[in-house]
């Protein structure tokens, strides 16, 4: 994998720093081998044997209704819960052999709650991700550190929030300098929890360009599935705690699949403007008609389901 920054990045009025010195990052592959979790005191099984394996470099999206799961294998994934069987392996290592602060080095994780009582400015923020990298009591803090931070800063267009605390910002912006600090970790392995929660449609599409070009291995939970077909290169699709199937998402999201996973109905609709899929939805049990749905203007599809799932 390239750094996240190949070009000239401005440290000051007067400063310019390539970025061309930095170490190179490779994408590692991420497996998952018959990895469940289980509430500690009840046992109630949340998450049944999940297995998976993913190449380097690969975008996997992971769906399924509220409930399904889908948070729970993240946990798994950036190493919060130690899996009840099984094991989730980095590049073949088992991350709960090896030292929370080497995991970190390695995966980054974006969640769907953000803090908005820090004293810091997003500048501050952001470089937190540098503490892993950091060695010996206290770390330290030099150019290379402030080098990526600012390409962060730059790459999720934050430059003119840098010195603002992150309370004042608006759910969206937290979210985009929550991936910036996660870029700034320098990882091989990018976790997104609903990432495209809280953002508007422009920075949904900016969001969406940034994991095309990041060359990372990279694990998110979507709700649109529609975008999970236009973004991913995988899907694990999940009902209930389980697996209904892993796999590119031609095959995985179906019809049938998505009407099973959901209980809705489901169609596979061509657009003849850019000649893409597109799901539609609606209740199978109430509402319009099943034949009525695609007649509907996109405008009121949201109100039958539209195009998320």
């Amino acid at each position: 994998m390239k750094d996240i920054a190949n070009d000239v990045v401005t440290l000051g009025a007067d400063q310019s720093v390539s970025a061309t010195s930095k170490k190179a990052i490779t994408a590692v592959s991420l497996s998952a081998q018959s990895a469940s979790w289980s509430v500690p005191r009840s046992r109630k099984t949340i998450l049944h044997p999940i297995s998976f394996d993913l190449a380097p470099g690969r975008v996997l999206g992971v769906v399924g209704p509220n409930g399904a799961g889908k948070s729970t294998l993240l946990r798994l994934l950036y190493r919060y819960h130690p899996p009840t069987t099984g094991t989730v392996k980095v590049d073949g290592t088992d991350i709960w052999s090896i030292s929370a602060r080497d995991v970190a080095c390695t995966i980054a994780a974006v969640l769907q709650e953000q803090p908005t009582d820090f004293a810091l400015t997003v500048r501050e923020i952001i470089a937190l991700g540098r503490i892993p990298h950091r060695r010996g009591f206290g770390g330290a803090s030099g150019a290379h550190d402030a080098q990526i931070v600012q390409f962060a800063l730059e790459r999720l267009c934050l430059l003119e929030f840098a010195d603002r605390q992150l309370g004042t910002l608006s759910g969206g912006e937290r979210q985009r300098v929550m991936v910036a600090r996660a870029l700034a970790q320098e990882p091989s392995v990018l976790i997104l929890d609903e990432l495209t929660n809280h953002l508007d449609i422009r920075h949904q599409l900016e969001v969406i360009e940034l994991i095309r070009d990041l060359p990372l291995t990279i694990v998110t939970s979507l709700h649109d599935l529609n975008l999970v077909a236009g973004v991913c290169d995988d899907v694990l699709l999940l009902k209930a705690g389980r697996s209904l199937g892993f796999g590119p998402p031609s095959e995985v999201l179906s019809e049938q699949a998505l009407a099973h996973a959901f209980d809705v109905s489901a169609r596979r609709e061509r657009l003849a403007p850019s000649d893409t899929d597109y799901f539609t939805f609606h209740l199978s049990n109430k509402g319009i008609p099943y034949e009525e749905v695609s007649s509907i203007p996109h405008r009121y599809l949201s109100k039958y389901g539209g195009g998320l799932g």
